[in-house]
């Protein structure tokens, strides 16, 4: 079984720089940061970025099995980094809007793999 989501986060103003700061990190570290993804079952993980209305916003699209560990329980140091950069930048202030999941297009053959 496949978790399918797709959620949209605000950033804190001021902290765009930051955020680019914290993307160019897990792109310049993407070998751990792939590591790390095998014990979530994490098997897409994608971040858009947005300013809409001279506010910023991250989307974070995932394709993830069921029972992984979930992030903040991970004990790795890109983890740690990575959730570090969430708490400076993310607006806490801000609930989570989910998108809604209305067509879910994957081969069986790419799906048999995932799960």
């Amino acid at each position: 079984m496949l978790e399918i989501e797709c959620t949209r986060y605000r950033v804190q103003q001021g902290k765009s720089e930051k955020v680019t700061e914290w993307l160019k990190f897990l792109n310049d570290n993407m070998k751990d940061v792939l590591v790390t993804l095998e014990g979530e079952k994490m098997y897409v993980e994608t971040i858009f970025r947005e300013v809409w209305n001279n506010e910023e916003y991250l989307y974070w699209y995932a394709v993830q099995g069921k029972g992984g560990n979930a992030v903040e329980e991970s004990t790795h140091w890109i983890d740690k980094k990575h959730l570090d950069y969430w708490d400076e930048c993310i607006d806490p202030t801000f609930i989570p809007v989910n998108l809604s999941t209305e067509v879910v297009m994957i081969p069986e053959k790419i799906k048999r793999n995932m799960i």
